[in-house]
């Protein structure tokens, strides 16, 4: 996959200017820009403040950059609710940005200290010294992505994490093609639907328009997504490319506002947050995260699963979900890894991800948070439901977890 034809900063103004056009009050009238962001380039540092910039808020209005891995675009919906309540801000733009396809293409350490070298040299001798020791090792490349995708504390990819948890319950490789292909059909039928309002097109410097997330495969078949090999662990595993999240480029915003915000400029409400947790595991299981998060959230507003309209769960893995499924509704893991008597419950299916997820729509890493969020707030309004959780394994071993309701 060549570099795509937006810069994460080009994906986080596109995405913004239509939601601000639609504002009665005026960019510079925000209080603070909070973008997550996991791979910025090197040209946009604090990438926040530059997307503030090109959007016209002006010099005074603050930005800055999160990181909280997977879920960095949540982080910034959540650090921007925390101003709004403390009443240090009253409006802020939220949200993330990625763009996987430009993630760096790194020198090895070798190959690093060998330029230090030939930096140095302070003559024709000593140069030739350093290209005399120069290697075919040294041209060899480090993607920055896969290092950044694999933990360097328990030394597992993210995509062996997905392994380790589907192997506890025994999902094996039809169950993983199964859900996957359902995350097709439910993508591209919201799709046809029109479901996806919130999508907005992008224009690129040629003139080739992007009006929809081209990773879907409405024709998908459990026949189709057999004949792929495994990609993780290639002699034992079931985890697929195909039953894994896409590696795309996206962004995501919302905004947040307090009462007195929504009143002045007379804003249209999607929602309300109502709290948010964030949680801590193993992170050679990391992807059980949205169990850890989203349980001591509900217990802390007395909520059980019937009282759930819909879930959002980032789809990182078909097998992380389907672990995710079966953890909630095992009491032996809710006993000796929450701390419960019992089991949570068990998540209805038809109330998940109820147009697809990121095995269709891709994972572009620091904007999905702030996507399953504001997808969420559309399928309740769509539906005509009430609450809803969105929750998001994160790499390193962490979770997060969002409680909003439609009001």
């Amino acid at each position: 996959m060549g570099p795509g034809p937006f810069r994460p900063s080009d994906l986080a103004v596109h995405a913004a200017r239509p939601l601000l056009a639609r504002q009665q009050f005026e960019p510079p009238e925000l209080d603070e820009v909070i973008v997550g962001c996991i791979m910025p380039g090197p040209e946009e540092a604090n990438i926040a403040r530059v997307v503030s910039l090109r959007l016209g808020c002006g010099d005074q209005v603050p930005a800055w950059t999160v990181q909280r891995n997977c879920a960095s675009g949540m982080q910034a919906i959540d650090s921007a609710a925390g101003a709004i309540v403390s009443g240090r801000a009253d409006l802020i733009l939220a949200g993330g940005t990625e763009s996987m396809s430009h993630a760096p293409v790194l020198f090895s350490r070798e190959t690093t200290a060998l330029l230090a070298q030939w930096a140095a040299a302070r003559n024709l001798r000593q140069r030739l010294g350093v290209i005399a020791s120069l290697r075919p090792m040294h041209l060899k490349p480090v993607i920055a992505l896969l290092l950044g995708l694999t933990d360097p504390v328990v030394g597992l990819s993210m995509g062996q994490t997905a392994e380790v948890i589907s192997r506890r319950y025994g999902i094996d490789r039809l169950a993983m093609d199964t859900y996957a292909v359902r995350s097709h059909h439910r993508l591209a039928e919201a799709q046809a639907a029109g479901r996806l309002d919130e999508i907005v097109p992008l224009i690129d410097t040629n003139g080739q328009v992007y009006d929809h997330d081209d990773g879907v495969r409405p024709d998908s078949s459990v026949q189709k997504l057999a004949r792929l090999k495994p990609f993780f662990d290639r002699e034992f595993g079931n985890v697929t490319a195909a039953n894994s999240s896409q590696i795309t480029d996206g962004a995501a915003w919302v905004l947040l506002a307090s009462e007195q915000a929504v009143n002045d400029h007379k804003l249209p409400v999607l929602g309300k947050l109502v709290d948010t947790q964030w949680a801590g595991l193993d992170p050679a299981q990391m992807g059980f995260g949205p169990v850890h998060a989203a349980t001591p959230l509900l217990k802390r507003r007395r909520l059980n699963f019937d009282m759930i309209d819909y879930w959002e769960i980032n789809e990182a893995f078909a097998g992380q979900v389907l672990a995710c499924i079966r953890a909630f509704d095992d009491v032996d893991y809710c006993r000796k890894e929450l701390g419960l008597r019992n089991a949570m419950g068990r998540i209805d299916e038809g109330q998940l991800n109820v147009d697809g997820g990121a095995i269709a729509l891709g994972h572009p890493v620091g904007s999905s948070g702030a996507r399953i969020v504001l997808h969420l707030l559309k399928v309740l309004e769509q539906r005509q439901a009430r609450r809803g959780v969105a929750a998001i394994c994160i790499g390193g071993g962490q979770g997060g977890a969002m409680l909003v309701e439609r009001t």
